[in-house]
């Protein structure tokens, strides 16, 4: 895969790369860059074919994520895009996305549910106060998924972050105070404040429908 980085000097893996001007070289995992950016900084970065995302002020860097990875956030969207329109409790999303926190914090989540509005947000700044934030699993993200953006989300409030293990086919789920997930491997009830009866997804079902039954 390929990363693109800016700035005189880049450091991946602890070594020091000579870079004085933007350039693309091979890259097989994420990446965090370590000199602090802000969240406009990050915006101003030419798009290209990977998200670009700001934890603490550390730039996070991560390739495009592989066809099985996004056949389980395509499946969790479309379920959570049904029942968001018929109870009106929220609207779902899917990454690209800028979710800014704060100057230094600046998330793509996965999968996210906002607040109903009759009007959908025009402007990303209008998508601040998420109901639900879900990162699926990959090679690429599994540490800042569990560690960093999982500390973020909590320290934002977010009522629920769920962390998909298509692997172990089971979802963590994450709400602010906890200090150990939820292990969901059967069954998933979300029950959003407002919503007239609970979203319920099996999870063996669903994980058949979006990569396959077991062999």
């Amino acid at each position: 895969m390929v990363m693109s980085v800016l700035g005189p000097t880049a450091i991946v893996a602890h070594a020091p790369l000579c870079n004085p001007t933007r350039r693309a070289y091979a890259m097989g995992m994420a990446a965090v860059l370590p000199r602090r950016w802000t969240a406009d900084e990050v915006r101003a970065i030419p798009e290209d074919s990977n998200r670009y995302e700001l934890l603490d002020g550390e730039l996070f860097v991560t390739p495009s994520p592989s066809s099985r990875h996004q056949a389980v956030v395509e499946e969790l969207f479309f379920r959570l895009s049904a029942y968001c329109r018929v109870t009106r409790v929220g609207r779902a999303r899917l990454a690209p996305a800028d979710i800014e926190f704060s100057p230094r914090r600046l998330v793509q989540p996965d999968c996210y549910v906002i607040p109903w509005t009759e009007q959908p947000p025009r402007e990303w700044a209008e998508s601040r106060a998420l109901l639900l934030a879900v990162e699926v699993l990959s090679p690429a993200t599994g540490r800042a998924d569990r560690h960093r953006k999982r500390i973020i989300y909590q320290a934002e409030g977010i009522p629920e972050y769920w962390v998909v293990d298509s692997d172990a086919r089971l979802i963590e789920r994450w709400r602010p105070a906890d200090a150990r997930p939820e292990i969901l491997s059967e069954k998933l009830v979300w029950a959003p404040t407002g919503g007239t009866a609970p979203l319920t997804i099996e999870l063996p079902h669903f994980f058949d429908e979006a990569i396959g039954a077991l062999r």
